[in-house]
């Protein structure tokens, strides 16, 4: 398990970052593969048809399907899911990738960022990020951090934050530190918002801690660092976000771990009280097309009410999975939450529950 600590210096950053990427890739791994997709895309050029793939090209079906002939992804993919591999430190989450979705080669190279805008070739794309150890790095937190994946940053949920500040003062006075988790946490908007809230309503960094858990390690890292090797207009923006937490020396009041909700708590967090949160956030998350199966929805909710202590605030809200890509009706949502022992109250946004004490 990947845990991090907030902090901007660069130094931090990159030796953090190196427990996560491989330094250097060995060219012997690859000479075969890239000789092989050189063979595809040759014959690919001579036997169709332009426009070829390229980044920004209005893709057709009748290109879909040229691509699809010659360069079929089912014969890219493995190439590049080898480089995955190979370059991270830990078993990636291939579906998360840009290779597992793309309805072709060129479709794929139709949205590369303008660092990839030059390898609409596989073999040569390969061969760079093989070789290339700044590009690889860019490349793989564009594949495990696809924009698709996040809103634009701030508050994302302005009426549930209102909603928890309101929580917060009613609740009992406690000398004990109150304890957050931002359950699918992504790029850690809403685990610094939460910390921001807190700092306003004047709360000191020592009376709080606030956890934010995602299952992919590279948002975990972006997050603690505030990141984005492959997007820096983004990176600026989301710095501008989370420094009022720097600057109120928070920081070391917030963590970042990379952690599976569904299999992947350990079981102390489960059962010691100081290791259990008073308030949970899960947005964006459960009912979407991550987290839709009704068993998966019921271990999930159940992990998070074990977690929750007893007059604990459990949050549910979803900006990113509305219209078709809904699975699953939020009434559904709100008995599960029920079946689990939670008191459903009024929400302004999403779902809210108390547990009983």
């Amino acid at each position: 398990m990947f845990a991090f600590t907030p902090s901007l210096a660069h130094g931090d950053a990159r030796q953090t970052l190196a427990t996560l990427i491989k330094p250097h890739l060995s060219p012997h791994l690859f000479k075969s593969r890239i000789q092989r997709l050189e063979n595809m895309y040759s014959a690919f050029l001579a036997c169709s048809a332009s426009p070829w793939p390229a980044p920004g090209l209005c893709v057709t079906p009748e290109i879909h399907y040229q691509s699809e002939l010659w360069l079929p992804l089912d014969g890219l993919r493995p190439h590049f899911f080898h480089l995955y591999r190979r370059a991270l430190a830990y078993p990636p989450i291939l579906s998360s990738t840009p290779f597992t979705d793309s309805p072709s080669w060129a479709g794929l190279v139709a949205g590369f960022p303008p660092f990839l805008s030059q390898s609409a070739n596989p073999a040569k794309l390969l061969g760079l990020l093989q070789s290339d150890d700044e590009l690889r790095t860019k490349f793989l937190f564009w594949s495990f951090m696809p924009e698709r994946f996040y809103g634009d940053g701030g508050d994302r949920y302005p009426r549930q934050t209102a909603m928890i500040a309101e929580w917060l003062r009613r609740r009992p006075h406690s000398n004990r530190r109150l304890r957050c988790l931002d359950a699918a946490s992504g790029d850690g908007a809403g685990t610094y918002g939460v910390a921001r809230l807190l700092l306003e309503l004047g709360w000191t960094p020592d009376s709080f801690e606030i956890e934010g858990w995602t299952l992919e390690p590279l948002e975990a890292w972006a997050a603690a660092h505030a990141a984005f090797p492959h997007d820096p207009l983004r990176e600026g923006g989301f710095r501008r976000w989370c420094l009022p937490v720097f600057e109120q020396k928070a920081q070391h009041s917030v963590l970042f771990r990379a952690r599976n909700l569904d299999q992947d708590i350990p079981s102390q967090d489960n059962s010691a009280t100081h290791h259990k949160f008073e308030l949970i956030i899960c947005n964006g998350l459960l009912g979407g097309p991550i987290i839709n199966r009704p068993d998966e929805m019921r271990r999930i909710v159940s992990q998070l009410v074990r977690l929750l202590t007893p007059c604990g605030l459990l949050l549910a809200a979803d900006h990113f999975h509305g219209g078709w890509k809904q699975k699953c009706p939020q009434q559904e949502l709100r008995a599960l939450f029920e079946t689990n022992g939670l008191e459903l109250i009024e929400a302004t946004e999403g779902i809210a529950a108390l547990k009983p004490y």
